[in-house]
C-alpha cells in the first residue's frame, strides 16, 4: 500500500505533467478551444462587419446629401454661368478639406474638381481615378494611408448627361479609431480564450482525476493489496463515481477470489503432503529391499521415487509460499552475523556439489535483523540455481557489502537469462526453459519462495544478468542497530 500512497501523493501534487493526444482530457480541452475560437471568431467578425456598417451609416448621410442636391445646384448656375463654370462653382461651395469631389465627362476627362483634390498626392490622385466601377453604394476604400466613402452618381442637367459625379469623404480618423477597437477586441478576445481554457482544463482534470488515480492504483497493486485497494469517491462527477464504485467491487471480488485461491492451494498441499510422503517411503523401501528386480523394474521404481520426492519438495514449497500470503509463515527476528552465515552456506554447498563457491567479504562484521534459518534457505537457494546454471569449472562467488543497507551478491557466469524473462523471473512455476529446468530438477518455486521470505523481513532481491554472461541475484537487507 505505500506504493499505492505515492502514486496518489504524486497524482495530487503534479497531476498530468504532459498532454497525451489520445487522452480524454487533450480531446475534450481541444474540442472546446477549437469552439471557443469559433464562437469568439464569429463575435468578432460580425462586430468587425457590424462597426464597419455603423462607421459607413455616419458619413452616408452626408454624402447621399450632396450627391442628390449636386445635379439642382449645377443647374442653378449654369442659368447664368456656362456649364463647366457652374460645376466647379458648386463644387466649391460644397467641398471642405475631408471631402474630395470630381465630375468625369463622358470623355473621361475631368470638368471640374475640388481644390481639396487638387492638394493630393500624385499617387493618391491617381488611385482615386483608377477606380472605374465606382459603387452605387457608399463604400470604405483604401487609398494609400488614408481611408474615404465613395460614392458616384450620374449627372444630368437640363435633361442633358454631362458625365459622372463622384464624391469621397476622408474617414481615416474613424477607421483607425475602429482598426484600434478591433485590435483590442481580438486581444480581449485571445485573453478571454487563454483564461477559459486554462479554467476548462483545471476543471477537467479535476473530474478526471478518480479515473487517472484508478489507473494509477491498477498499475500498482499487488495480490496483497487487493484487499485494502480502494479507489476514493469524494466530489466525483455521478459517471466517474458509477465507475469507480463498479473499479472497487470488482478489486473486492479479486480479493475474494485471491484469498480462495491460496486456501485452496494451502488446503490442497495439505491434504496431498502426507500421502504422497508415504508413496515416497513404501518407494524407498521397495527399492532398499529389491534383489530381484529387473532393471526394467529397477529403473521404473526409481523414477517413481525420483518423481514424488519431487512433488513432495513442490507441495512443501507451495505451503511455505500459502502460508507467507496469509501471514503464517513463522519468523525468529533476531540478530545474524551475515559474515559467519555467508562462509557457512558456501562451505556447506561445496561439501555437497563439489563446486568452487568463493566468500567475498569485508573484514568487519555486518549484522541484519530476521531469520537465520529463512536466510540460510534463500542464500542455499540462489546457490544451487548459480551451481545449475553454470559449467562445472566455474566458481561461484558470494560477494557481501555493507553502505546504507547489507547486500549479498549472487554471481555465476552460466548461461544467464534474457531481459524479456527477467521480470517474470520470480513470478510463481514461471521457467525461462521448460526443459532446461525439468532436466534441472526445479520446480518453478525457488526463487518466488526466495523472493517472499526476503519481503517478509523487509529487504528485497533483484536481478542482472546477461545472456551467455552470467546472472548476479542481490539480496538487500537493512542493517541491525543495537538498541542504545
Amino acid at each position: 500500500m505505500k506504493q499505492i500512497s505515492r502514486f496518489r501523493e504524486s497524482i495530487a501534487q503534479s497531476g498530468w505533467r504532459y498532454l497525451n493526444p489520445t487522452s480524454l482530457q487533450f480531446r475534450l480541452t481541444s474540442e472546446i478551444a477549437i469552439l471557443s475560437v469559433l464562437c469568439l471568431g464569429s463575435v468578432g467578425l460580425w462586430t468587425s462587419w457590424k462597426m464597419q456598417q455603423i462607421l459607413i451609416a455616419t458619413h452616408q448621410q452626408n454624402v447621399e446629401y450632396i450627391a442628390d442636391r449636386f445635379p439642382r445646384d449645377v443647374e442653378l448656375y449654369s442659368e447664368m454661368l456656362s456649364v463647366k463654370t457652374g460645376l466647379q462653382k458648386t463644387i466649391n461651395n460644397v467641398s471642405n478639406p475631408s471631402l474630395l469631389i470630381w465630375v468625369k465627362g463622358r470623355d473621361s476627362q475631368i470638368l471640374a474638381q475640388s481644390e481639396s483634390l487638387r492638394a493630393e498626392s500624385p499617387a493618391n490622385k491617381a488611385a482615386l481615378m483608377s477606380l472605374a466601377e465606382m459603387p452605387s453604394q457608399p463604400q470604405v476604400y483604401g487609398i494609400g494611408d488614408r481611408y474615404v466613402v465613395l460614392r458616384g452618381s450620374s449627372l444630368t442637367v437640363k435633361n442633358q448627361l454631362l458625365g459622372n459625379v463622384y464624391i469621397a469623404q476622408d474617414v481615416t480618423a474613424n477607421q483607425q479609431q475602429l482598426i484600434s477597437a478591433l485590435q483590442g477586441l481580438v486581444l480581449v478576445s485571445a485573453l478571454a480564450i487563454v483564461i477559459t481554457l486554462i479554467a476548462i482544463t483545471l476543471r477537467i482534470r479535476r473530474s478526471l482525476r478518480p479515473l487517472q488515480e484508478m489507473s494509477q492504483i491498477a498499475g500498482a497493486i499487488s495480490a496483497e493489496d487487493l484487499s485494502s485497494a480502494q479507489l476514493p469517491l469524494n466530489r466525483a462527477p455521478s459517471e466517474v463515481k458509477e465507475l469507480a464504485e463498479t473499479f472497487n467491487l470488482m478489486l473486492s471480488r479479486l480479493s475474494n477470489a485471491w484469498e480462495n485461491q491460496r486456501q485452496f492451494v494451502g488446503n490442497v498441499s495439505h491434504e496431498l503432503r502426507t500421502p504422497l510422503t508415504i508413496v515416497h517411503g513404501y518407494l524407498q523401501s521397495v527399492l532398499r529391499r529389491s534383489t530381484n528386480l529387473s532393471a526394467y523394474q529397477q529403473e521404473a521404481l526409481e523414477t517413481a521415487a525420483a518423481e514424488a520426492d519431487r512433488t513432495v519438495r513442490m507441495l512443501e514449497d507451495l505451503l511455505n509460499l500459502a502460508r507467507a500470503d496469509n501471514g503464517h509463515l513463522y519468523f525468529r527476528q533476531e540478530p545474524v552475523l551475515l559474515n559467519a552465515l555467508v562462509v557457512e552456506v558456501a562451505e556447506m554447498t561445496q561439501k555437497v556439489s563439489n563446486r568452487q563457491v568463493t566468500v567475498t567479504a569485508p573484514n568487519f562484521e555486518i549484522w541484519v535483523q530476521g531469520d537465520r534459518d529463512r536466510l540460510q534457505q534463500v542464500l542455499i537457494n540462489l546457490v544451487d540455481n548459480a551451481i545449475k546454471y553454470s559449467a562445472a569449472d566455474q566458481p561461484v562467488d558470494l560477494i557481501l557489502e555493507q553502505g546504507q543497507q547489507v547486500m549479498v551478491h549472487v554471481r555465476d557466469r552460466g548461461v544467464g537469462i534474457s531481459l524479456q524473462h527477467q521480470n517474470r523471473i520470480f513470478e510463481r512455476f514461471y521457467r525461462v526453459d521448460e526443459t532446461m529446468t525439468r532436466s534441472r530438477d526445479g520446480t518453478g518455486l525457488g526463487l518466488a519462495i526466495a523472493k517472499s521470505l526476503i519481503e517478509s523481513m523487509a529487504g528485497c532481491i533483484t536481478l542482472r544478468s546477461k545472456p551467455t554472461e552470467g546472472s548476479i541475484f542481490t539480496v538487500v537487507l537493512p542493517v541491525w542497530k543495537s538498541p542504545a
